[in-house]
């Protein structure tokens, strides 16, 4: 087995959470060390931009003080959880580092588990240098935070989408009762995604079928499979 990388988490900490669509999700929590580059990457992007605002605001003098004191406060509040919550869980460090915020079930972050979780940066920092998260986050086998343990957040690698497994050769098979067309659309469009769904999910939902097909449940999967490629019309 070759060395994992940042690109490939190793497999021993991937986090396995089925959805309610009966979807397998893998989840690779990331650890310390590639967050603090990211966080370090929005620290740098916020710091650039405090700057040249200030800059900017100088020659307005108290006007441009007050402004610029607003815009320091919302750079340092809210430009994680906008970030967060705008762009599927995303700072610009994050996605730089191919990192995102989920909830622990691996749905998108909403506002009050993001602003939560960057309200306690401000506990995780202390006594100096995130030294309370990084204590947290060594201890937690999800690399969790104080404010992602509060919230109920992770911070995982962002997953490229898997493509479709390639097409493979199907007997094709006529429908034993007539099919509308919505009903053959249904057919085909479950034949397009029962790849992504769990075996115990698949074989749930085609079993519904399976009185009608006259097949066991276990069997009606590859009997949808070959409906779908006759109405196709592949071999």
């Amino acid at each position: 087995m070759s060395p994992a990388t940042s690109a490939s988490p190793p497999l021993d900490t991937r986090l396995r959470e089925e959805t309610p669509e009966g979807v397998d999700l893998l989840l690779s929590p990331a650890g310390p060390l590639v967050r603090a580059r990211a966080f370090a990457v929005d620290l740098a992007l916020r710091g650039a931009l405090a700057l040249a605002a200030l800059g900017l605001l100088g020659p307005l003098g108290g006007l441009g003080l007050g402004l610029g004191l607003i815009l320091l406060f919302l750079l340092n509040w809210w430009y994680m959880v906008l970030f967060e919550v705008l762009n599927q869980g995303c700072t610009p460090g994050k996605q730089l580092l191919g990192l995102r915020v989920v909830h622990e079930d691996g749905t998108p972050v909403g506002w009050g588990a993001s602003l939560l979780r960057n309200l306690l940066r401000a506990v995780d920092m202390l006594p100096l240098g995130y030294g309370c998260g990084l204590l947290a986050s060594l201890a937690s086998p999800r690399f969790q935070r104080l404010g992602d343990l509060a919230a109920g957040t992770l911070v995982i690698h962002r997953q490229r989408q898997p493509a479709a497994p390639p097409a493979t050769a199907t007997a094709p098979l006529a429908a034993p009762f007539a099919l509308s067309a919505d009903e053959q659309r249904a057919l085909l469009a479950f034949d397009e995604r029962q790849h992504k769904l769990s075996p115990a999910r698949r074989e749930e939902l085609a079993g519904l079928l399976a009185p009608l097909l006259g097949v066991p449940a276990s069997e009606a999967p590859l009997r949808l499979q070959r409906i779908a490629a006759g109405l196709r019309g592949t071999v």
